[in-house]
């Protein structure tokens, strides 16, 4: 089985059929060997009906004791390899399934590190989700087809020539029967593929919208929006619910065709066989042979109908996966040296000029706009945003990344202790580290923990609140200590009090580097030196905020009302 720091190898990307080879290919000793013990393992199955005919023609039917006894014993030899052989069949099949399970758990997340930065912007949360929860495990079931499936294929010539030696007619009706069978499912078959294709892209876009509604209830609750929202989700599940319904229907008809077809194709032969016998064709040994024949061949076509269902669905999982490997980060041609100097951040689609040395805020009725100039200023979007005298994207992006900080209000916490998540891979000492607490307002987060800075911490800071995660996140980003932060929303989760607090800190502990901040809370903007007021994502106005309170009636309406919010 693949290791946890094996290189999983280059997936093909060429269409989801290719990729699932490229998984059987990653792993050739155990698929033979899966393959083989799928053909053995049925095959074996098989000789069990030709050891009975034997048994009863030539002992049971003559009265030849010693004869009966070793054809008995040839059978339970025979039930007994079988036995180890489906045990030793199903050990390297589960092998084979988690090999693939872990090889594109593995090839995802490496390309999910690979697009960093440009990753939510090309590929939503919801989409990741249901290709980690779902298609992985979808994929790998699939190439269950590996063992049993070959091994179906080969039995079932087997048992053909086995019948052809009984009776021409039977051995005929057993290699017609699977075709006509596939006539009848195959139509199935593809209906499934498109109904999966649309329930998967379904659930992948409300499993995003769930993300974005944990993320949003505070802005919902401001606007009241809670229940409109609320109403369209609950509709979008109904729509979800009934696309499950309609990939249930198809799944329950294939897998009834899977267990009723085979059963009147036992039916039939055993009709045919039993007629035969009554006319003298054939004996009754030759009856019982061939009843366990068809008998045993209900498994393999048991395994057709339910391989083409797995390999149906693994090919719309794996089409999702090679959708996302596809992707490509953001290109970076940037080569030239950033500014010697703290320079001018200038982001000419908006009009937002970041002057170095000073706090800057932005506000508008819609975060998202902020956001949108933060990333372009942050150089996480292409855009014409520029840096002193040269364009930003013309800027080795190290350098870039060195210099300047975008710290999101909801970026990821890692699991370790409060000291590793708030350090990073950088060593601070005490002394600085508690200078960047104290300026986040941290200090309680610290002291309520058991082991202070030693504590752990939860992936994701599941074991701390909102408001203490946002300022533990913004100590991180204090610690960093870059040239420039862009700060998006530090202070959203936090009470009046810690609010105007923090923001009476991070001036403080900011004083004279160059600091951007989106907020409309007016505890932040009464502390910066100049507020931008951002309409439909352009500066409408841009001054003190004083100054903006007196001269902008829109800026005023917005910043009452989020002051009347805090109030509340």
């Amino acid at each position: 089985m693949i290791d946890a720091y094996e290189d999983p190898g280059r997936p093909d990307c060429r269409s989801g059929g290719r990729y699932l080879w490229w998984l059987v290919r990653s792993q050739p000793g155990r698929s033979v060997a899966g393959a083989v013990l799928g053909c053995v393992s049925l095959v074996a199955a098989a000789a069990v009906p030709y050891l009975l005919s034997r048994a009863i023609d030539d002992g049971l039917e003559p009265g030849d004791g010693t004869a009966l006894a070793g054809w008995a014993a040839a059978l339970l030899v025979a039930g007994a390899l079988t036995a180890w052989l489906d045990i030793m069949r199903h050990r390297i099949m589960t092998r084979v399934r988690m090999d693939a399970n872990f090889r594109t758990v593995k090839v995802v997340v490496g390309q999910a590190v690979r697009l960093g930065s440009s990753l939510r912007r090309q590929v939503a949360a919801g989409e990741v989700v249901t290709i980690g929860v779902g298609d992985v495990q979808t994929i790998s079931t699939s190439l269950t087809v590996v063992g049993p499936g070959v091994g179906a294929v080969v039995s079932y010539a087997v048992v053909a020539g086995l019948l052809l030696a009984v009776s021409p007619l039977l051995a005929a009706v057993v290699l017609l029967g699977v075709p006509v069978i596939a006539v009848l499912v195959g139509p199935l078959m593809g209906r499934l593929q498109g109904v999966e294709t649309a329930y998967r892209e379904r659930q992948g876009v409300l499993t995003a919208r769930i993300g974005d509604l944990a993320g949003g209830l505070r802005v919902l609750g401001g606007l009241g929006g809670k229940d409109l929202v609320g109403d369209a989700f609950r509709r979008d599940s109904q729509r979800l619910r009934a696309e499950g319904y309609r990939v249930g229907a198809v799944t329950s008809w294939i897998q009834a065709l899977g267990l009723g077809l085979p059963t009147v194709f036992l039916a039939v032969v055993t009709w045919l066989a039993a007629r035969m016998v009554a006319q003298g064709d054939i004996t009754v040994g030759e009856l019982v042979s061939v009843y366990g024949y068809v008998a045993v061949l209900v498994v393999p076509v048991a395994y057709f109908l339910e391989f083409g269902n797995q390999v149906s669905r693994g090919l719309v999982a794996a089409r999702r996966v090679v959708r996302f490997l596809r992707l490509e980060p953001l290109e970076d041609s940037g080569v030239e040296d950033a500014p010697a100097e703290p320079s001018v951040l200038y982001d000419p689609e908006s009009g937002v000029r970041v002057m170095p040395g000073r706090l800057t805020a932005l506000a508008g009725a819609r975060p998202a706009d902020s956001a949108t100039v933060v990333d372009r200023l942050g150089r996480y979007v292409p855009s014409a945003a520029t840096w002193g005298d040269r364009r930003l994207d013309e800027v080795a992006l190290p350098q870039v990344r060195a210099r300047i900080l975008v710290a999101d209000h909801e970026s990821d916490l890692f699991a370790g202790t409060l000291r590793e998540v708030v350090c990073g891979r950088r060593d601070r000492d005490d002394a600085a580290i508690a200078r960047a607490v104290h300026a986040a307002v941290a200090d309680d987060v610290v002291q309520g923990l058991p082991d202070g800075l030693d504590s752990r911490i939860d992936a994701q800071g599941r074991n701390l609140s909102g408001g203490q995660r946002q300022r533990v996140r913004l100590v991180r980003a204090l610690l960093a200590d870059p040239e420039v932060l862009l700060a998006v929303e530090p202070t959203s989760a936090l009470d009046a009090h810690t609010e105007a607090a923090v923001a009476q800190r991070l001036r403080a502990a900011r004083d004279g580097r160059t600091t951007v901040v989106t907020s409309t809370s007016p505890l932040v903007l009464d502390h910066a030196d100049i507020v931008y007021f951002l309409v439909d994502g352009k500066v409408a106005a841009g001054g003190s905020h004083q100054s903006l309170l007196a001269e902008e009636p829109g800026y005023r309406a917005l910043v009452a009302r989020d002051a009347e919010e805090t109030v509340r």
